[in-house]
């Protein structure tokens, strides 16, 4: 039985059995049928996995900066950029978006802050850069890909830890994010334990169709028998 309340078994156990298409089967089920973030939102290699906690963070366009504007946030170089990465917690994603994708919103030294804090990855709407260094600390990090223009002098952290929407699915500070190869989806905290406890049967129900299937049934006769395809 997985003990779903600690955080480090919970992650453990979602990294080492999980995959994204089967939670989101699990939640398309459950009738929460949009909880996958854009299909631009890749990571940089093929075999980062990000799974933990999400720390939501607002980012905004700026054209210059401002120093006598009404909002003293925007006169700062990243806005509350730097507080947002100084806030992540261990087990927590550090997840963005709100400007256009015009520059790059994660890169090296935010990777290496990332790392110090126990965090466990970013997934931002929108570019990173760094790339060399990202591989190099082997942070799992998801974005559009590789864009070296920087974030300082167009665009700015307005607010962190807030309700965030990317591709029209909320993600609230807290909530599961689960990263690999074929995309990000969103777990919602209140459903997380049924969502990952469910999974882990799917998951392990898969094996034992792919073995019948491997030793000769047919999919009809596999569907019939295991209700999983």
């Amino acid at each position: 039985m997985i003990e779903l309340e600690n955080d480090h078994i919970l992650f453990e156990t979602i990294r080492k059995e999980l995959f994204t298409a089967v939670i989101g089967d699990i939640m398309d089920k459950m009738g929460y049928t949009h909880q996958f973030l854009s299909p631009q939102i890749q990571p940089l290699t093929d075999d980062m996995f990000v799974a933990g906690r999400a720390m939501t963070v607002l980012e905004a366009d700026c054209f210059e900066e401002l120093n006598d504007g009404a909002n003293p946030i925007l006169s700062k170089p990243f806005g509350l950029m730097l507080e947002a990465l100084d806030d992540l917690k261990e087990n927590e994603v550090y997840i963005c978006t709100g400007s256009s994708p015009n520059y790059a919103l994660w890169g090296e030294l935010m990777s290496t802050r990332a790392m110090k804090l126990k965090a466990v990855g970013a997934v931002v709407d929108g570019y990173s850069r760094d790339t060399k260094g990202i591989l190099e600390l082997g942070f799992p990090t998801f974005s559009y890909g590789r864009y070296a223009q920087d974030q300082a002098p167009r665009g700015k952290v307005i607010d962190y830890r807030v309700p965030i929407e990317i591709n029209g699915v909320r993600i609230n500070s807290g909530d599961i994010i689960v990263g690999d190869i074929d995309g990000v989806c969103v777990v919602p905290k209140e459903i997380e334990k049924e969502v990952i406890k469910g999974a882990l049967e799917k998951a392990r129900g898969e094996k034992t169709v792919q073995k019948a299937i491997t030793d000769g049934m047919s999919a009809v006769e596999a569907f019939n028998k295991y209700g999983i395809m």
